[in-house]
């Protein structure tokens, strides 16, 4: 009995990180330091514009659409996926610069 309630807290507890967490990546050189993310809902992506120029991240995929303007350097940005789904993110100035999200 004891092993099974431990096994429960186990799960739940990497359930509950899985959901609630942040992943940073930074832009330098022009580029996202990811191509590929995988997060929960509810989970973040924190954005660090350690680039010498601005940066716009955006998505247009359909309900997962935003745009969080312009991004200087130096600044940090989070933005929160409250959804499942795939997405893709762009910087709308530099549209090489790509990343896909999925949300489970």
């Amino acid at each position: 009995m004891r092993l099974l309630s431990i096994v429960i807290v186990l799960v739940f507890g990497f359930a509950a990180n899985t959901t609630a967490a942040e992943v940073a990546v930074t832009q330098k050189g022009r580029k996202f330091s990811e191509k590929k993310i995988e997060l929960g809902v509810g989970g973040s992506i924190k954005f660090i514009n350690d680039d010498d120029v601005t940066h716009n991240i955006h998505s247009t995929t359909k309900g997962h659409a935003f745009d969080v303007g312009a991004q200087k350097p130096g600044q940090t940005i989070v933005h929160t996926f409250d959804k499942a789904g795939k997405v893709k993110l762009r910087c709308a100035i530099h549209p090489k610069m790509k990343i896909k999200v999925t949300v489970k």
